[in-house]
């Protein structure tokens, strides 16, 4: 039998609840400035993981946006080939391998993009406060139990 749960205290659940709440705020916000911005929620987040590639490269593959998309590889491939139709990205075969296509923004696609990144900048800013204050109060809490 696991052992018996001890209750979370009211203060940690307050502020997890705020943060959470703060999180769906800004995907929902996210959502609507794409839209705004003539891209549909996925498209994107399409664009915003090939932009910012961890290498800085401004450019991934198809398997690599499966890991950082979390999605089904039929799926991101889909939504690649559709972006690439209608002007927002492009292919390119790599130097190295000619099995696997880099993936870039065309300058479409760029600007689509910033005008989303640039409408989003004050709701990327609230959710740093807010993981700023989850954190301090995290701290708080466990200097408290420390008592």
């Amino acid at each position: 039998m696991p052992p018996k749960e001890s209750p979370i205290e009211a203060e940690a659940a307050i502020h997890v609840a705020e943060f959470r709440t703060a999180l769906r705020l800004f995907l929902r916000t996210s959502e609507q400035i794409a839209r705004e911005s003539g891209l549909t929620p996925q498209r994107h987040l399409l664009l915003l993981m090939i932009k910012g590639a961890p290498d800085g490269s401004e450019q991934t593959t198809i398997t690599q946006l499966v890991d950082r998309l979390q999605l089904a590889q039929n799926t991101v491939t889909e939504l690649v080939n559709r972006a690439e139709q209608i002007g927002l990205i492009k292919r390119e075969r790599s130097d190295h391998d000619g099995r696997v296509a880099h993936l870039r923004l065309t300058n479409k696609g760029e600007r689509r993009l910033a005008r989303a990144f640039k409408a989003h900048e004050g709701e990327r800013r609230e959710l740093r406060r807010m993981l700023a204050e989850l954190e301090r109060a995290d701290r708080l809490l466990k200097s408290k139990r420390r008592r």
